[in-house]
């Protein structure tokens, strides 16, 4: 099932999934939606990765933003969002054991983005049609920071993440959702 049909299918937990549901599915619609051609808004991937025990969560201390973060990137291209999930958490923990719990789509969000500068080019102000999904590792596994994109990486209690986190509408919106969601599952 391709990812519009994913997306339409997916069952919102709450009114600002409904609505970031809502806005995603419309701008599907552009040609360019998958790659950063599109300066407005494109479409990225997240995971929520986790302990097989779920008492566990993987963040990683993000560069440009100066907080801890949860793992994920841009789609440059790929329409399998779930793939560049696992992608991007392989290349920004050097994590090579990670399985998806699901292949089913946890989490839906459009995120703002900041204006800053990356590679010494300033990126205007955009957004990212995001797709969650949630991640298995073991917290045993060897782990390494991916200098251009994180100065740290660790593993912290599910409400450890969340604290840990310096931007509050993420504490608030995202990783406590993310968290109501995981504890949801046990």
């Amino acid at each position: 099932m391709d990812i519009v049909q994913q997306i339409r299918n997916y069952t919102p937990c709450c009114e600002q999934e409904e609505r970031d549901r809502e806005l995603i599915l419309e701008m599907l619609k552009q040609d360019n939606i998958f790659t950063r051609d599109n300066c407005a808004a494109h479409m990225t991937a997240s995971a929520w990765v986790v302990s097989p025990a779920h008492d566990r969560v993987l963040m990683a201390y993000h560069n440009i933003y100066h907080s801890w973060s949860w793992l994920g990137g841009h789609a440059d291209a790929e329409r399998d969002l779930l793939q560049v999930a696992l992608r991007e958490v392989r290349e920004e923990s050097g994590l090579k054991d990670i399985r998806p719990v699901s292949e089913d789509i946890f989490s839906l969000e459009v995120l703002t983005v900041d204006g800053h500068v990356k590679n010494g080019k300033y990126v205007s102000s955009h957004l990212h049609l995001n797709v969650t999904y949630l991640i298995e590792a073991d917290p045993g596994d060897s782990i390494r920071i991916k200098p251009d994109e994180n100065s740290r990486i660790g593993w912290f209690t599910p409400e450890g993440a969340v604290e840990s986190s310096t931007e509050p509408w993420f504490r608030e919106h995202i990783y406590s959702k993310l968290n109501r969601k995981l504890f949801s599952l046990q």
